[in-house]
Formats: C-alpha cells, structure tokens, sequence
C-alpha cells in the first residue's frame, strides 16, 4: 500500500497547478497525488495529464468538501494529505506535519498565523470560530478552518458521511477527531497569497461554519449547547419571579413558563446525550 496520497481539491486552479504539482512531486516524490476537479471550465485536466498525475473530473461543481470526499474515497495511501490547489500551501509543510503524526497523533492541521489570514475580516471570523470550537469540544482549536492537514486515512473515513459538501470539511473533520479521542495536533505554517480568486464568500460561508459547529455539538456534546440555554431559561424565570414578588406580591405565568422550559430544554439535552452515546459506540 503506498503509505501517503496527497488530495488537492481543485475547481479553475489550472493557473497555479501548473507550479504547484511539480513542487509537491519534487518535495514527495513517493506520493501518490490525486487532482480533483471540482467541473472546471479551465485547462485543469491538461495540467494533471502534463504533470503525470490522477485527475478525478466531476461533470459539475459539487463543493470543496464533496472533492475531499471524492479523493479520500480513491485514495491508496494509509496516511492522506489535503492541501488547496490555490498555492496557498508550501508542500515542504507536509514533511513537518507527517513528522507530527509519526508521534503517534491521528490528525495534523497546519495552523495559520494571523499574518497568513486573508483580511482583518476573516482573520476575526476564525478567531471566533476557534473559540466556539474550543467551548464545544473541551480541546483547544487552533485553526478550525484550515484545509491543509494529514491525517490516518482509516479514521478520515469514518467521518466522511458526516462532511457537508460545501466549504467547511475542516470544521467538521476537525470537531469530530476531538469528540471521537482520535489524537489532534496543530503545526505553524505560513500562507501564501492564493493565485487566482478566491471561491469562498465570507458572509454565506460564514453562517454555514456557525451552523456546522452546532451541528457537530449536538452530534458529540448535546449537554454542551443544551445545558447553557436550560439555565438562561432558569435564570430568567428567576429574574422575572423577583421583580413580579418585589412589586405585585405573586408569582407570574411567565416565570412558570421559563421554568418549564428550562426543564424541558435540560431534558431533551439528556436524552439526545444518551442517544449520542449508544450511536457513537465502538465496541468492534
């Protein structure tokens, strides 16, 4: 088997594969490397065939995370590699991440620093989405959404049926490595200035990273993002009892009703915590 496949999802990036495939096969010459092209309307299947390389060609678009899905699923090695197809990633970085998995971890993401994020804009985004996914996951995130990461392929697979099709498979991969014990490190790398104009829309895109992160709490950690708003309720209820006492002397039906709520939300964090755990078995 060979031990590593470098995936690079690609949709019009023809203009910087054709400097980015020879590096990686300079840098990982071993490698097997599969280009998959997300319908491109560019030359991308000509740049894959000059650089010997596989090109797995999709008739239309189908997302970022849905190529990931594609190439992970073809791919050979026991150890994948994701990198953007944009010339934002160095591949000498890939030998600096195996060296991290060789210490016995399950994934490595190539964290970002703020002078690699694309804008003041994004960069306050991801910080924001680091700190969410930190609360959620007990485990400190330090890039949520980098694509650029190597992981065991085994454990990738588990979770493929899991990843949207869209723009945030690293959330979701990274989210789900935590809650399941798979061992995650983080290694610094530099980003360079992408070639060619970026797919991403930061607002749309943005909301979906919020709602992939809930999706993911209420798949691992329902008590998580149930407890808190079970207590809001409460502490409401309370508030509200205390200046209803203080000025009329009697209890509210509003206080009673925010009681109610904070019982019945706890609950149905209870359950969908048990529900997770029984789905979530691995017992072979």
């Amino acid at each position: 088997m060979t031990r590593l496949t470098v995936v690079i999802p690609a949709k019009n990036e023809a203009a910087a594969l054709v400097e980015l495939l020879p590096r990686v096969r300079s840098v990982l010459p071993d490698a097997e490397i599969i280009v998959v092209d997300d319908g491109s309307s560019d030359d991308t299947k000509g740049v894959c065939a000059n650089a010997g390389v596989i090109c797995l060609s999709s008739p239309y678009s189908m997302g970022n995370g849905a190529a990931i899905k594609r190439g992970a699923r073809a791919a050979s090695g026991e150890i994948l590699a994701f990198m953007d197809g944009d010339g934002q990633h160095d591949p000498a970085d890939v030998l600096r991440l195996l060296a991290r998995l060789d210490q016995g971890f399950d994934m490595v993401v190539g964290a970002r620093d703020w002078g690699s994020q694309a804008g003041v804009g994004r960069g306050l985004a991801n910080t924001l989405y680091n700190w969410l996914a930190t609360r959620m996951t007990g485990h400190v995130v330090e890039d949520l959404t980098s694509g650029f990461r190597v992981v065991r392929a085994a454990r990738f697979r588990e979770f493929l049926h899991l990843l949207p099709n869209g723009f945030s498979y690293p959330t979701t991969s990274t989210m789900a490595f935590f809650r399941s014990a798979y061992g995650v490190a983080y290694e610094p790398i530099k980003a360079a200035q992408r070639i060619g104009k970026s797919h991403i829309r930061p607002l749309k895109d943005g909301v979906r990273f919020l709602l992939i992160i809930f999706k993911i709490a209420t798949l691992y950690s329902p008590l998580k993002l149930f407890a808190p708003v079970s207590f809001a309720f409460f502490a409401l209820g309370c508030l509200n009892y205390l200046y209803t006492y203080l000025s009329y002397g009697r209890l509210t039906n509003g206080s009673t009703l925010m009681w109610s709520a904070a019982v019945i939300v706890f609950l149905i964090g209870l359950v969908s915590e048990q529900i997770t755990a029984l789905t979530y078995r691995r017992d072979g």
